[in-house]
């Protein structure tokens, strides 16, 4: 009668086992969710980034009457702050500067992202 009342000071094997299951399911739904959120983030930051950037442009030739030299300009003029880090590559340098397509003019028309890869929409970023 004696190892009835035995006190039970852990948990069985198959209970942990259980338990671990259970987390390991509930990560592989998660997982995927987390992860397309910060794809979806980062597309929001670059959206925006363009846009300010293109603003900043348009205000320069509005200003100026002629298109900046370099994105540089636009932060010694004091259109920009600094020139935004582009989520994708993590880098302020790999912008791509789009020339006026007036060949008398020259400087920066139009900004799009440096990265090769595909949005979520399927589009690619460079075409942004």
């Amino acid at each position: 009668m004696r190892w009835f009342c035995r006190k039970k000071n852990g948990f069985t094997l198959i209970e942990l086992l259980v338990v671990m299951a259970i987390i390991a399911t509930l990560l592989s739904i998660v997982a995927p969710r987390y992860f397309n959120s910060i794809e979806k983030a980062k597309e929001a930051v670059l959206k925006q980034d363009l846009t300010i950037m293109r603003d900043a442009i348009d205000k320069f030739y509005s200003d100026m009457g002629s298109y900046p030299i370099t994105l540089e300009e636009l932060v010694e003029r004091r259109y920009l702050r600094s020139i935004p880090i582009d989520p994708m590559t993590e880098s302020n340098t790999t912008w791509l500067v789009i020339p006026p397509v007036n060949d008398e003019e020259e400087g920066v028309y139009d900004v799009h992202s440096g990265y090769p890869g595909q949005a979520l929409d399927g589009t690619y970023y460079e075409e942004w």
